[in-house]
């Protein structure tokens, strides 16, 4: 009796197995997230992060131009506001020369060519953590999205390429939208987190920008993660509201819901392989647990198989060099 088929043919050598291969990771399916600072020459490590900083623009711009030269097409920018200008109105998040629309302006003029992607969200500039209006003990939807459509043009007129709306408030993308198109910011995108999870994995980049909430918990407003039919409700919704691409977050213990909304939209999916995700890694590391650079290259793997075309990581650089070896 003969086979008629031998399955492993296809497995013998490094060079058939990349042949076949159905996933292939490329420096241009990364977006790599910064945390920027005040200051000048800072390069401060988050301790939950390991390898992983805040730095002031200067430092930031030589990150984003050795980015851009691995073949990175895009940055998420998040910013750490000082404490004396947090407020429950996002008073700083709207101001024209605050530490965001510097930073936008400045990495712009530093590299053209490099996509700015900026978060859109209350949390950093709010005395209470929460990435909304807060009344009472309530954070509150409607006055919040007014504030958000506020923020999207600031930093749409600053240079930004794509708004990032990350705070779950309901109506948040079709305002964005027309406030987009009222101040005839008619070419800048919005990626939505559409599917954005109430979870344990964003301690770690709570850290990094002193934004954990003061009180309570986000699950009034972030997805609860048992569910799945919610998160396609949702992302739909956004698709119909305007979104250009769209969010699911975090993204390992998600890929089911990436699959679920890859098969749904016409638009292009991103993932955030989160902190907590990227922490975890860096922890089983240290102990001698894993072999980090083949966790990053499976795990990316993993997000983009299942159906990510972008994937947002704190691994970027670090898998861009494993990939350029």
């Amino acid at each position: 009796m003969y086979l008629l088929r031998r399955n492993r043919i296809l497995r013998q050598s490094p060079a058939v197995r990349s042949m076949v291969a159905e996933t292939i990771l490329t420096p241009s399916d990364f977006i790599a997230p910064l945390f920027i600072t005040e200051g000048k020459g800072i390069k401060e490590e988050i301790p939950s992060m390991l390898n992983y900083y805040r730095m002031s623009i200067d430092l930031t711009i030589e990150e984003v131009k050795t980015l851009w030269s691995l073949g990175i097409k895009s940055v998420l920018l998040f910013i750490k506001c000082k404490d004396e200008l947090k407020d429950n109105k996002g008073t700083e998040a709207l101001n024209p020369d605050g530490l965001m629309q510097r930073s936008i302006k400045a990495i712009k003029a530093a590299c053209p060519e490099m996509v700015i992607m900026t978060d859109v969200a209350l949390d950093p500039f709010s005395t209470y953590g929460h990435d909304g209006i807060v009344e009472g003990n309530e954070i509150v939807n409607d006055p919040t999205v007014e504030v958000l459509a506020k923020m999207s043009v600031s930093h749409a007129q600053a240079g930004a390429d794509f708004v990032a709306p990350s705070d779950m408030m309901d109506g948040r993308i079709i305002a964005i939208r027309e406030a987009l198109e009222q101040n005839g910011l008619t070419k800048i995108g919005i990626m939505a987190y559409s599917a954005k999870y109430a979870s344990c994995f964003y301690g770690p980049f709570r850290d990094a920008l002193d934004s954990a909430p003061g009180f309570g918990d986000k699950k009034t407003y972030q997805m609860d993660y048992a569910n799945r039919k919610e998160a396609v409700k949702e992302t739909l919704m956004d698709v119909e509201e305007g979104a250009d691409i769209v969010m699911v977050k975090p993204a390992m213990a998600y890929l089911d819901i990436i699959r679920e909304i890859k098969n749904v939209v016409e638009v292009p999916v991103s993932a955030y392989h989160v902190s907590g995700e990227y922490a975890m890694i860096k922890a089983a590391t240290k102990m001698g647990w894993l072999d980090e650079n083949k966790a990053v290259l499976e795990s990316l793997t993993s997000i983009k198989r299942a159906g990510a075309d972008l994937i947002a990581t704190y691994y970027a650089k670090h898998a861009v060099q494993l990939l350029n070896k």
